[in-house]
């Protein structure tokens, strides 16, 4: 495990992945990048956890990126290697694994939450901020553009003008103006709290229809309309045929009832 990231459990299948780096203000270095991404594969296939939370210590999310440790000498060469292979490279990978998991992810955002930070933030499926939390994408504040998966992952959450306006002028909004927007799903004055509200309704539901929804819901921003019905009669018929269909009725009559692992 790296050290500048730890994983605390929380009841009810909860998992809770914080970025631990306070003295640089939780910027992600290389080796947290790799770190983050095999922790996302591995969580990915972990059929009993129910919800992941994204968090930064020390009431800040994540100044963005560690410039400094990807000129270092020891890194330079990977980092040219991972922008001139095709395909998705590692630094989308870092944002994108959340958006893949079938398991819902909810990043918590406190303090200020910039570049790198910003588009992690982006991966996850839900937004939970701080009404004064600091929220940036910062890239062209460099003269970088935003290359960490934020076409993907900004399609649909804000209209197109205004994702041009945020990225072009690198401009500091507060997580108020973020949700005013929908940048942000929530605004909270103790987002964590927020965030554990949502995860235990969530975690009410069947695993395996939570896991089918973020699947359909994601393939409506990136699939052509008859690939995202064909998706939705796919695991109709895998949640109908699945156990947890039957015990998501029992448990609206009897809240004691525990869902099985999701199916996929």
């Amino acid at each position: 495990m790296h050290p500048n990231i730890e994983i605390i459990n929380h009841p009810n299948h909860i998992v809770e992945i914080k970025l631990n780096r306070p003295e640089k203000k939780n910027a992600l270095s290389f080796g947290m990048i790799s770190e983050l991404i095999s922790i996302g594969k591995k969580i990915a296939t972990q059929k009993s956890t129910r919800v992941v939370l994204l968090t930064g210590s020390e009431q800040c999310f994540s100044a963005g990126i560690d410039l400094t440790d990807l000129k270092d000498k020891k890194n330079r060469l990977k980092v040219a290697l991972e922008f001139i292979k095709p395909g998705v490279n590692i630094f989308q990978k870092v944002n994108l694994v959340w958006r893949e998991m079938p398991i819902p992810v909810i990043a918590v955002i406190e303090g200020y939450c910039f570049g790198a930070g910003m588009q992690l933030a982006l991966g996850a499926d839900f937004r939970i901020a701080k009404t004064d939390a600091q929220l940036s994408i910062m890239e062209a504040k460099w003269g970088l553009i935003p290359d960490m998966g934020a076409t993907v992952t900004l399609r649909g959450l804000i209209g197109l003008d205004k994702a041009k306006e945020l990225a072009m002028t690198a401009r500091v909004i507060s997580g108020n103006e973020a949700h005013q927007i929908g940048l942000i799903s929530h605004v909270a004055e103790n987002p964590m709290e927020k965030a554990i509200e949502l995860a235990e309704e969530l975690i009410n539901r069947s695993p395996d229809a939570v896991a089918g929804i973020k699947r359909i819901l994601n393939s409506m921003e990136t699939d052509s309309a008859s690939k995202s019905l064909a998706l939705e009669r796919k695991w109709q018929r895998k949640v109908i045929l699945g156990k947890n269909s039957k015990l998501a009725n029992k448990k609206e009559k009897d809240s004691s009832v525990n869902f099985l692992p999701r199916i996929d």
